[in-house]
């Protein structure tokens, strides 16, 4: 029978904050543990039966007496805390250097180019900012005057908000790639976002609400990698939620965009019925974006519990070869004052009937452990940083 893996990142589901934390103004991060502290516990028992509480320095989360998976941290060898960064590096590219940020909003030749090849009568914003506070700051603004809201944070993020009754979708993906073609060299940006807003339809003093319709435009990954190595071998390279817009297409086969991390799972459930070998790569991005960057740990702990239940449906279906891995790709911890990522270890949860139950991996060195692994399962050949540990936890 053919190999399969079923990868899911959990949106910035960090773990604990890494030994350069206080570099990234990030010490004392903790995503899991801080959420499962404010709320008072925190009901996940598929992901606990998993290891997710014996990873070494867990906090706050329930230890399993016997897990049924594989359980670590890894830890973060690339230059930031960022998607991009993060999912880059599972696939064996080492982002030295980090990307451009831009605190103090682009500089005026970028909004300048901005205007002249989109047409667009001015924009609105230019600074860091949080993407709903903006939207109440300059939505109306937006709607009377046309012009597009640009706005940045803390990330390596270049966003265009746009009302979809002023500019079509169609409309703002254009946009968005014209600014792509131009945030290249010393101010290429990770990524470029479509923000797509609409009226609020509730009556709590909301004026405006963003979209499911969101994209993102990123820069292009350096080829080979974990992608375009299991697609060069003839697999399948299946992409769920904004996995191709994170590698730019690199290596994918086929892909799906998700309206939610509900929508994420069903799509990836849908996928084991059709797709029966090579790599199923699922993001469920709510985490960050709904409830990580709008600090709200309430809704954050309600997601993950939300997933643990859908949990029990992904591994009732795997096969026999299959693999079952889920890990984060940064952290965005709810609880901190700020509405940024957090430079975190992330979990890394592996199962399946070939591979061995309660073994502790520790801290793995690298993202690109995974990637590694991953490569080592589906032979492939090797990505250019990691260190596989297939061979410890396969059932021989």
């Amino acid at each position: 029978m053919s190999k399969r893996v079923i990868w899911i990142i959990l949106d910035s589901v960090g773990i604990g904050a890494l030994p350069d934390a206080k570099d990234f103004g990030d010490e004392g991060a903790n995503t899991l543990g801080n959420i499962a502290k404010v709320q008072g516990g925190i009901n996940i028992p598929n992901l606990v039966s998993l290891g997710i509480g014996n990873i070494e320095g867990a906090v706050n989360l329930e230890k399993s007496g016997y897990p049924l998976g594989v359980y670590c941290k890894a830890n973060e060898i690339s230059c930031g805390k960022d998607t991009t960064t993060g999912h880059w590096e599972m696939a064996g590219v080492w982002s030295k250097t980090p990307f451009p940020t831009y605190e103090n909003g682009f500089p005026e030749e970028i909004i300048d180019s901005f205007i002249e090849k989109t047409g667009v009568p001015g924009v609105l914003g230019n600074k860091p900012a949080s993407g709903t506070a903006i939207l109440e700051e300059l939505g109306q603004e937006h709607v009377i005057t046309k012009k597009p809201i640009i706005y940045t944070s803390a990330d390596s993020v270049f966003q265009i908000a746009c009302h979809e009754d002023v500019y079509s979708i169609d409309e703002l993906y254009d946009m968005c790639q014209k600014a792509r073609d131009i945030l290249v060299g010393e101010h290429g940006v990770a990524r470029v976002i479509a923000r797509p807003f609409v009226d609020n339809d509730k009556d709590n003093g909301v004026r405006f609400k963003r979209t499911s319709n969101r994209r993102d435009f990123s820069l292009k990954p350096t080829e080979p990698n974990l992608l375009t190595n299991i697609r060069d071998k003839g697999e399948n390279v299946v992409a769920v939620g904004k996995i191709e817009d994170i590698f730019a297409g690199s290596g994918i086969t086929e892909a799906i965009h998700t309206k939610d991390n509900m929508d994420g799972v069903d799509k990836t459930l849908e996928y084991m019925d059709t797709v029966k070998s090579g790599l199923i790569f699922t993001n469920l991005v709510e985490f960050d974006s709904v409830w990580g960057h709008r600090n709200d740990s309430k809704g954050y702990k309600e997601g993950l519990e939300q997933f643990d239940v859908r949990l029990k449906e992904i591994i009732e279906k795997l096969q026999d070869e299959d693999i079952l891995i889920i890990n984060a790709d940064h952290g965005c911890d709810p609880t901190t004052e700020g509405t940024d990522h957090t430079r975190e270890y992330i979990p890394v949860l592996i199962y399946g009937k070939g591979i061995k139950e309660n073994v502790n991996l520790g801290i793995l060195d690298t993202f690109a452990d995974i990637g590694q692994t991953i490569a080592d399962v589906l032979g492939c050949g090797p990505i250019e940083i990691g260190t596989s540990f297939y061979e410890k936890i396969r059932r021989v």
